[in-house]
């Protein structure tokens, strides 16, 4: 794996972390994080917090009976981030799903990541028929 790609990794997990903290406490975002996060995490995270109401109808209409309010915690922020990201192209949807699969595996669960691989999947296939 490149540089590139453990430093962007690092970073999403980052974001996760802060968004996590974020959806618990309700305490702004750059009051959660011991440290100085990278860049690329806080501006993740930022980005996402403040369009989370509208990622989670996205998370909502494509997961079946499970709300986004119904999704654990982990779960939901990782799915958000990879709503974002989808929505956002700013990588190739293929890493947008993979990197949150990922996440979701390794912070999770199997299951979770089987969530967050078919809600992001349909996600994708709707924007490509639209």
């Amino acid at each position: 794996m490149t540089t590139a790609k453990v430093g962007r990794r690092r970073s999403r997990r980052t974001a996760l972390f802060l968004l996590y903290q974020w959806d618990l406490t309700g305490q702004a975002l750059a009051s959660l994080y011991d440290g100085t996060p990278d860049d690329f995490a806080l501006e993740l995270a930022e980005a996402v917090a403040a369009r989370a109401g509208a990622l989670d109808e996205r998370i909502s209409a494509a997961s079946e009976g499970w709300p986004a309010d119904r999704l654990g915690t982990l779960e939901r922020n990782v799915l958000r981030i990879g709503v974002y990201e989808l929505e956002e192209e700013t990588v190739p949807h293929e890493v947008a799903i993979n990197e949150a699969v990922v996440l979701a595996k390794r912070y999770a669960s199997d299951d979770a990541a089987r969530l967050v691989n078919g809600i992001l999947g349909r996600i994708q296939r709707e924007a490509e028929a639209a």
